[in-house]
C-alpha cells in the first residue's frame, strides 16, 4: 500500500462518522464528485486485518479488502455513467455510509494567488461579475473542495476541506478561476463537476515538485530542512507538493488546470523545462497516463510597482512549455491584465479560457474558437510578415484596425515602435520609418501591454522573433 503512514495520523483526523471504525481521508466524505465511467480509487484505515466491505449504492455492488498489518486498506470501485446522487457505505462490523455523492467529472485545480483568489476577491482587489454571478450561481451539481494552505517537509496523507454545494456562500470563497471553469463544463456537458482546489498565494512552482524531480535544476535549493519550511512557506521547493498535493494523489480526476507563474518571473529563464518536469512528475504519480493539462500564461502586469521586471520572458516559456509537453495547452490573457495590480479582474475570461481547452481537446466539442500562436516571420524589403498557426480565421485588432504593440528592429537590434501595422487575413504586415531593413518583430513583449491582438475572439500571446 502506498499510503505507509496514513494510520499513523488517523487519530488526527475529523470524521464525518466519527464511530466507525473506517477511517477516510476528508476528501472522501458526503458531497464528494466521482469521475465517472472508470474505476475509482478508494482508500483509508481500519483495525489491522479487518475486512471493510464496501457497497455502491449506482449497482449494489459490494467489494471486499482487508486492511494491511498498519491498518491500510485501498480498492478500486467501478463507476456509472454520469448521474447521482448516490451512496457509499463502508463496514467493518461497524457502518457508516457517505451520502449526496454524484458521478461525473473531476478536475484538480492549482497554482498560486490568481487560481487561489475568491470570487470576494482579496482586500481592495475585487472580481469582475461577483454581484451578478453570486445571485445565480446555485447548482446542486456543481461541488467544491479548497485545500487548506500547509506546508511540510515530508509527505502528508490528508488534508484539511470540505465538499459543498455550489451556493451564494460557498461560491463566495471558492476560486474563481475554477468556478467559471466548472461552470463552462457543467453548461456545455450537461453533468456533474467536480473541483477540487490546492493553490496557495505566492507559491513557487518548484514548491509543487518533489525534491527528487528538482535534481535536474542546480539553481533550485537542494537540502531542504524545517527551518526553510517554516520560513519560505510556500516558496520552499518541496513544501506544497508535500502539503498540499500529495494527500490528492490517486484521487480519481479527469484532468488539471494550472494558473502559476508569477513567482517565477525572477527565474523565467528555466521555466518551461521546470513546469514539464512538474507535469510529467505529476502524471507518474497519478498513474492516470498524460491526463490533461491546461494551465494559463500570466497576464501582463507593471512588475516595476514590486521591483522585478521582464514577465514578458516568463509568458515566453510559458508558450514554449505547451510544445514541450503532451496534452498541454495554454490559455492566453493578454486581454485580460491589470497594469497596476498583480491579480487580475477578469477570472470569468480565465476560467472560461481553460474550459475552453479542455471542451475542445478532452471532450472534442465541436465548434469552438482557438487560440492562435506565432509561426514565422518573412521580410518583404522594408515589411515585416507575421504568420500564426492555429490560424483558421482571420486575425485582427481589437480596438480598430491598427496596434501600437509591434516594435521593429535592423541589424543593430535596437528595437523601434513600427509605424505602420495592419492585417490582410491571417497576416500581420508591418512597417518601421526608421528600420528599412527589419530582421525582427516584438509584439507586446513587455511586462505591461494590454494585448490587442486577436484571432476567433481570443488573443494572441506575446511574442518575439529574434532570441537576443
Amino acid at each position: 500500500m502506498r499510503r505507509i503512514t496514513f494510520f499513523l495520523i488517523t487519530c488526527l483526523l475529523s470524521l464525518s462518522a466519527s464511530f466507525a471504525e473506517v477511517r477516510l481521508p476528508r476528501f472522501f466524505s458526503d458531497n464528494m464528485v466521482l469521475q465517472q465511467q472508470t474505476e475509482c480509487n478508494l482508500w483509508g484505515t481500519a483495525d489491522k486485518g479487518k475486512t471493510v466491505k464496501i457497497t455502491t449504492s449506482w449497482n449494489q455492488r459490494s467489494y471486499q479488502v482487508k486492511a494491511d498489518q498498519n491498518g491500510q486498506f485501498e480498492v478500486k470501485v467501478q463507476t456509472p455513467k454520469a448521474g447521482g446522487p448516490y451512496e457509499i457505505t463502508f463496514n467493518d462490523g461497524k457502518s457508516f455510509t457517505l451520502h449526496n455523492i454524484l458521478i461525473g467529472e473531476v478536475w484538480i485545480c492549482s497554482g498560486q494567488s490568481n487560481m487561489e483568489m475568491q470570487m470576494k476577491g482579496f482586500k481592495q482587489q475585487p472580481v469582475e461579475g461577483t454581484t451578478e454571478e453570486l445571485l445565480r450561481c446555485k447548482d446542486s451539481q456543481l461541488r467544491l473542495f479548497t485545500v487548506k494552505r500547509h506546508v511540510s517537509l515530508t509527505p502528508e496523507y490528508d488534508v484539511t476541506g470540505q465538499w459543498s454545494e455550489a451556493n451564494s456562500a460557498s461560491v463566495r470563497d471558492f476560486s474563481a478561476t475554477a468556478y467559471y471553469f466548472g461552470r463552462a463544463l457543467r453548461a456545455t456537458l450537461d453533468v456533474p463537476v467536480g473541483l477540487i482546489v490546492t493553490a496557495w498565494g505566492g507559491s513557487a512552482c518548484e514548491a509543487w515538485m518533489k525534491a527528487d524531480w528538482l535534481r535536474a535544476f542546480p539553481k533550485v535549493q537542494q537540502t531542504i530542512t524545517e527551518a526553510d519550511v517554516k520560513k519560505l512557506e510556500q516558496r520552499c521547493p518541496t513544501a506544497l507538493y508535500n502539503g498540499q498535493l500529495h494527500p490528492l494523489i490517486g484521487y480519481t480526476m479527469k484532468g488539471a488546470i494550472w494558473y502559476q507563474g508569477e513567482d517565477n518571473v525572477p527565474r523565467y529563464d528555466y521555466y518551461a523545462p521546470l513546469l514539464k518536469t512538474m507535469v510529467e512528475g505529476w502524471r507518474s504519480e497519478w498513474r492516470q497516463g498524460d491526463f490533461p493539462f491546461y494551465y494559463c500564461q500570466i497576464a501582463p502586469y507593471d512588475y516595476s510597482l514590486i521591483d522585478w521586471k521582464d514577465s514578458q520572458y516568463l509568458r515566453e516559456q510559458q508558450a514554449k512549455a505547451e510544445t514541450m509537453i503532451p496534452n498541454a495547452r495554454m490559455a492566453v490573457l493578454m486581454d485580460a491584465g491589470l497594469e497596476y495590480g498583480i491579480h487580475p479582474r477578469k477570472k470569468r475570461q480565465a476560467g472560461e479560457r481553460l474550459a475552453l481547452l479542455a471542451l475542445a481537446n478532452t471532450y472534442d466539442v465541436k465548434g469552438l474558437p482557438e487560440f492562435a500562436s506565432y509561426k514565422e516571420v518573412t521580410f518583404q524589403n522594408d515589411t515585416a510578415v507575421v504568420a500564426f498557426d492555429r490560424s483558421k480565421e482571420w486575425v485582427y485588432f481589437e480596438h480598430g484596425t491598427t496596434s501600437n504593440n509591434f516594435e521593429v528592429a535592423g541589424a543593430d537590434k535596437v528595437f523601434h515602435p513600427a509605424t505602420k501595422v495592419w492585417v490582410s487575413r491571417n497576416r500581420v504586415y508591418i512597417t518601421c520609418d526608421a528600420v528599412q531593413q527589419p530582421v525582427a518583430v516584438r509584439y507586446a513583449f513587455k511586462d505591461w501591454s494590454d494585448g490587442d491582438l486577436m484571432h476567433d475572439g481570443l488573443p494572441v500571446s506575446s511574442f518575439r522573433t529574434d532570441n537576443w
